[in-house]
């Protein structure tokens, strides 16, 4: 398998350099895993825009869409960043670890949605039946419910991307489970 360097600013398409400078802008720095999009001239961009779309789903909801599959697909990059943005959305580590896992003990919704996601995920996108009622059950819409299976699907990119490419993780190291 060949290596794949991060990009620097430098080696990037202009557009992907002001991209660069917002990031840094925001985050105080470019996440490998997104300068890695950026070998592309047009995905970090593409990307982006996706995961930062208007949804149905609060901050906080998209965290434990994004934990849990992460854990299925078994990313120790994004479980890494999603651990750190889970934190900033009101998570503690413990729950942290319970929403890979699939599962809310301390949130009913919540548990819904993690169990959701992680069946759709397993199960590329062929959800169980009762997973799918006790979600709609707890509250959820289908409007929910499409802008859950897009995130699933948003998250399984970045996943498969990290696991192809294998850059280096630059969040703290996710904890196993």
């Amino acid at each position: 398998m060949s290596t794949f360097n991060i990009p620097t600013r430098e080696e990037v398409s202009e557009n992907n350099q002001v991209i660069f400078d917002n990031l840094k802008k925001a985050l105080g720095f470019v996440p490998n895993l997104y300068a890695t999009y950026a070998n592309s001239d047009t995905a970090l961009e593409n990307y982006l825009n996706f995961a930062n779309a208007k949804t149905s789903l609060s901050a906080k909801e998209k965290e434990v869409v994004n934990l849990a599959v992460s854990q299925v697909n078994n990313c120790i990059y994004c479980l890494s960043a999603h651990t750190a943005i889970g934190k900033m959305n009101g998570f503690n580590d413990e729950q942290i670890l319970e929403l890979r896992a699939g599962k809310a003990s301390f949130d009913s919704k919540l548990n819904a949605l993690a169990q959701l996601a992680k069946n759709v995920t397993e199960n590329r996108g062929r959800t169980d039946e009762k997973v799918l009622e006790n979600y709609f059950a707890a509250g959820y819409t289908k409007a929910n419910l499409i802008d859950t299976i897009s995130l699933v699907g948003d998250k399984t990119i970045s996943n498969y991307i990290h696991s192809t490419t294998q850059v280096a993780v630059d969040f703290p190291v996710a904890p196993s489970l």
